[in-house]
């Protein structure tokens, strides 16, 4: 897989959200960080959250206020947000979102929550052990209803809505020794 293809993210905003990180995903990205999410939140005093890691997955409060301090006037000159908004910048944290291929394959062995935009075999909602990422396809060990034993199943990363890392004892023990 080409780096561009392992790099692509799912683009998981609509709307408002959506204008927001084609705005700020560039010089992100400029700064050598990798865009995660963008999501506005609340109806009277927004607040405009803005997830970034760097490519291996790690980020720090320095770089936080780095990347405020670097999209907060692009925002300005582009006003996307016709209301007053406070601006939000953070790491993923330990239960965060995989929107991309390489996450998927960094995070095989863990636990996932997965929602497709469009529905397989009567679902949209899957939730099992995360294999990888192969062929363009999220692999998960997936247990359906009653059966006995999980089987793999393929899900097209294009029909993905959102896919985060559920927090399990298993999740905290390894962020806490890859500190």
């Amino acid at each position: 897989m080409s780096d561009a293809a392992e790099n692509r993210r799912l683009k998981t905003e609509e709307g408002l959200a959506r204008k927001v990180a084609e705005i700020i995903e560039p010089a992100i990205e400029g700064l050598g960080f990798r865009l995660v999410r963008v999501r506005l939140t609340g109806d009277s005093g927004q607040t405009l959250q803005v997830m970034a890691e760097r490519p291996d997955g790690t980020m720090g409060i320095e770089e936080c206020e780095l990347i405020s301090r670097t999209v907060s006037p692009l925002l300005d000159v582009e006003d996307p947000i016709a209301s007053a908004y406070a601006l939000e910048v953070s790491s993923p944290g330990i239960d965060r979102p995989l929107v991309r291929p390489t996450d998927f394959e960094r995070w095989a062995g863990f636990e996932v929550k997965i929602e497709m935009a469009q529905m397989i075999a009567g679902r949209k909602r899957f939730r099992g052990r995360l294999e990888g990422f192969e062929d363009d396809e999220i692999r998960l060990w997936f247990k359906e209803n009653n059966e006995a034993d999980p089987v793999v199943v393929g899900l097209a990363f294009d029909n993905v809505a959102s896919a985060k890392l559920v927090m399990t004892d298993e999740l905290i023990k390894a962020s806490q020794t890859a500190h």
